[in-house]
């Protein structure tokens, strides 16, 4: 305990110095700005500003840069909320419930529940990794291939419980998901998948593009000559949710949190991961399913929770082990290399001011971050008074600049139509969405950890279930299938009897 609090003395002693402010207050607020523009993303972001961090000691340079990756989570979710437009990848989820309370008119309290849920779980994230990164780091070790495929199928199995949609169709756009996700060029053989010849798709296809496609531009075509939004007169009262809003939440946090701790500290999954088997948790133990997908606060809040504790503790296997969880935390880790640190398990013993200055610093972020949106809630939601036919048009060319400036590929602009077109076709033939995200994420992921499996175990395919944690994952799959099976047949009963 003593070493715990020496730590934390010697992390706020950078983090509350001058320039500890300056840098993560600056990181924060570009962050936020960068989120809010569709397609630009914490990696757009960070790769602007590398630059600048070869003149920044590197403590301060990664409380920046830090600012920047969990800043850009949370202006993301603005445009998911007011226009269904997800800023950044791990948003998608968010628009599942955030758009529909807008459309009731609580965009105001959607807002400001999001901004809770961010707070709630970037801090239990922080205490997280503050008394238990040693402890992680091992439990990340002990997780090989093996473990990893049997947590991204039970991470499919989810697909199930994200929509009310039949299991068939549920499983089929995870299916398709699967297939988007798969194409480019193939790691371990180099030979190409479903690119049809085309050059532009030996790179695969962005995740940002489909999902700015079936959710962002599906929702601009269709709703184009409808009313606008309603917006309640912005008032700090309006902004306020109700009782029963924070009774609700209190529970899907605390879900949410402990699935984003977990999946953010094992190597290469991450915050989008962790929002859909969050939001596939709370949509599974909720007794009124029915709700959600229609402005449940549960499935709002529940998945901004798992991707902000996400965030914080997928700094873990970044710094600890070496092992970096996305992009945007490769260039991190490039950050570290650049300024002569090496990463890794003595990282925290060599360089402790800096390991435990960033840690201390994602508390000031995330106050930052709370005291700069609860007052900028009420100008989020007066966008929504502005006229779908000038609106649209803007976001519409944000999401064109934004989906270009990613590869500088004008095909990618063509596949953000052509995921709009395909999203409204889905919506019309009552093909759930976020199935196929998540089977999108999940499926490259399953393929590499089945591949590799099956190598280190020279095709052995008892190397599957050879892991005592692999089978506690198998068993939590097969009480869960029995568990669905029985509910829904008794739910044909009680149907057959009304």
């Amino acid at each position: 305990m003593n070493d715990i609090l020496s730590n934390v003395v010697l992390g706020l002693s950078v983090a509350l110095s001058w320039q500890g402010l300056l840098y993560c207050a600056f990181g924060v607020v570009m962050g936020m700005i960068v989120g809010v523009l569709p397609g630009l993303g914490a990696l757009a972001a960070i790769s602007i500003l590398f630059p600048v961090t070869y003149h920044i000691e590197p403590g301060f340079a990664l409380i920046m840069i830090a600012g920047i990756y969990y800043g850009t989570s949370y202006g993301g979710k603005i445009t998911a909320i007011l226009m269904n437009v997800p800023g950044e990848t791990d948003a998608a989820v968010i628009c599942l419930d955030g758009y529909p309370m807008a459309r009731q008119g609580r965009a105001g309290v959607a807002l400001l529940l999001t901004t809770l849920a961010a707070f709630g779980g970037a801090a239990i994230g922080i205490v997280i990794t503050i008394i238990f990164s040693p402890a992680i780091s091992k439990v990340a070790l002990a997780f090989g291939s093996p473990e990893y495929f049997a947590l991204m199928t039970l991470g499919l199995f989810a697909t199930t419980a994200m929509s009310d949609s039949a299991a068939s169709k549920s499983l089929g756009m995870a299916a398709f998901g699967i297939v988007l996700g798969l194409v480019g060029v193939d790691v371990d053989s180099g030979a190409d998948r479903f690119t049809f010849g085309l050059l532009t798709l030996k790179d695969g296809i962005s995740l940002v593009v489909v999902a700015m496609g079936v959710f962002g531009v599906a929702e601009l075509i269709m709703s184009y000559n409808s009313k606008m939004l309603p917006v309640n007169s912005v008032t700090m009262r309006s902004m306020l949710p109700t009782r029963d809003d924070l009774r609700r939440i209190v529970s899907p946090i605390l879900r949410g949190t402990g699935v984003g701790a977990f999946f953010g500290a094992l190597p290469g999954t991450g915050a989008t991961v962790s929002t859909f088997i969050a939001y596939g948790l709370e949509r599974g133990v909720a007794k009124d399913k029915s709700r959600f997908g229609k402005g449940a606060v549960e499935g709002l809040t529940a998945p901004e929770a798992a991707a902000n504790s996400a965030s914080i503790t997928s700094f873990i296997p970044t710094l600890m082990l070496g092992v970096p969880g996305s992009a945007s935390m490769a260039l991190i880790l490039s950050l570290l290399i650049v300024h002569g640190i090496a990463p890794g398990p003595r990282l925290i013993l060599d360089h402790p001011q800096v390991v435990w200055g960033l840690i201390m610093s994602f508390w000031v972020g995330n106050l930052i971050l709370v005291i700069l949106n609860i007052p900028l809630i009420g100008v989020w939601v007066r966008l929504l008074r502005i006229p779908t036919s000038y609106m649209y048009p803007m976001i519409m060319m944000f999401i064109s600049i934004g989906t270009y400036s990613i590869r500088l590929n004008v095909v990618d602009v063509g596949l953000v139509v052509l995921s709009g077109l395909f999203g409204i076709w889905a919506r019309r033939a009552g093909f759930p969405l976020g199935p196929l995200l998540l089977g999108y994420v999940l499926g490259p992921l399953l393929e590499e950890h089945f591949r590799r499996t099956l190598v280190l175990s020279g095709g052995d395919p008892a190397a599957f279930i050879s892991s005592k944690l692999a089978m506690v994952v198998y068993a939590i799959i097969l009480f869960l299938s029995v568990w669905k099976i029985r509910a829904r047949m008794r739910n044909r009963k009680l149907v057959a009897l009304s």
